[in-house]
């Protein structure tokens, strides 16, 4: 049966009851190997039924660590490195449409941000909002920035380059998707540290962003999203350990949930915790995949409040590259779907899935149904007998 490859550092998103994976790199004979950025994954969540489908149009090049989005059902994939370089070029993908041709956006208003990777987005009002990275700069404008801290390893790898320094950054940039124009609002209050490698969700008018590289705590913050305020939020309760490469995802309209990534002995983790934005409120959430820790996976909200998680690595071994003396990830990659059941399921989704597990004794009375009913019935027991073949990789 056709399934996804396995992945990790990919971009993943829910729209119209699929699930759609792009990108990412996987290991082939020890190697960390970049997946073609002309094909694109669909996971339909009813049946459990993988395809794959050709991309074309204008096609980005193989990316790592870019930053993707979705709104409306068209994907946005903006930064990430190459083989040989960062960059900071915007490209779209209509997932609706069934064509998946790709568009480089161009001739924009105003300035994009700085090449980057492992910065993240939030998107709210048609507007896509970038925050922070790892990328480099020119010595002036290291000079005159506030919001950049230096990497001093980049001093022994950039070379001759000197006129370029790498670093990480808590920038904020806004891409306005009516207008086609780039802007960096003035922030007010405190900003996060510069970081990179963080994870970041949006609820109502706020961006929340917390974790990631060069912060060793897990700290939270949120950005007000129309009048561009920043607070740190202290918590109450207990707080999850430091870590990066996780996911946050919102999970209601006042709960974000947070799952796996590194912590800073480079121990992989598989805890999930909600965070309660009104109460301050971290808590600790049991769930049925404390035995698949997970780094560089994607997360994101299903259609009956559940969190789908794919692929990621399941482990994280440092490798020291003796000629440009920087440490690189060596992982195992996956390709399962962990669902998280963070909200009763509504009761249509309990008796299809009841239905979908008792199949043997109810399938017969199938016809009696309407038409539509029966489709999605039918769509439960093939997804099933799909989990029972594959050994419980959608288990919740």
């Amino acid at each position: 049966m056709l399934s996804a490859r396995e992945r990790s550092d990919h971009t993943g998103f829910v729209d119209g009851g699929f699930l759609y994976v792009w990108g990412g790199h996987h290991s082939v004979a020890g190697e960390q190997v970049f997946l073609p950025s002309d094909e694109i994954w669909v996971y339909d969540m009813s049946s459990g039924v993988w395809s794959i489908c050709a991309m074309g149009g204008e096609v980005p090049p193989t990316l790592s660590q870019t930053c993707g989005c979705c709104l409306n059902g068209v994907m946005y994939i903006f930064g990430g490195s190459t083989e040989d370089s960062h960059t900071n070029q915007l490209y779209c993908v209509n997932l609706r449409d069934g064509m998946f041709a790709w568009r480089r956006v161009t001739e924009s208003k105003g300035s994009p941000p700085s090449p980057r990777d492992k910065h993240s987005c939030w998107v709210y009002a048609d507007r896509l909002i970038y925050f922070g990275g790892y990328g480099c700069k020119q010595t002036r404008e290291v000079t005159r920035s506030r919001n950049f801290i230096t990497d001093e390893m980049s001093w022994v790898t950039t070379g001759t380059t000197l006129f370029r320094f790498w670093g990480w950054n808590n920038e904020v940039h806004v891409f306005n998707l009516r207008t086609n124009t780039w802007t960096e609002p003035q922030t007010h209050g405190v900003p996060p540290k510069p970081r990179a490698a963080h994870s970041t969700a949006t609820l109502g008018r706020m961006g929340y962003v917390c974790g990631g590289l060069e912060s060793r705590l897990m700290d939270i913050h949120c950005l007000d999203l129309e009048m561009w305020t920043w607070t740190e939020i202290v918590p109450v309760s207990a707080v999850p350990v430091g870590r990066t490469w996780h996911t946050l995802t919102a999970s209601s309209d006042s709960t974000l949930f947070l799952f796996g990534g590194v912590n800073m002995a480079g121990e992989p983790l598989s805890d999930g915790w909600r965070f309660d934005v009104q109460k301050k409120e971290w808590r600790e959430l049991q769930h049925p995949h404390t035995d698949k820790p997970r780094l560089w996976h994607s997360a994101c909200l299903g259609q009956d409040s559940d969190v789908i998680v794919f692929g990621g690595s399941r482990d994280y071994t440092l490798v020291m590259d003796t000629i440009s003396v920087l440490l690189s990830p060596s992982q195992s990659h996956c390709s399962d779907v962990l669902v998280f059941q963070i909200q009763p399921l509504p009761l249509v989704r309990l008796c299809e899935d009841c239905v979908g597990r008792n199949a043997r004794a109810l399938e017969e009375y199938l016809s009696c149904l309407p038409k539509k009913i029966q489709e999605n019935l039918r769509k439960r027991i093939s997804f099933f007998k799909n989990d029972e073949s594959q050994g419980t990789c959608h288990s919740r």
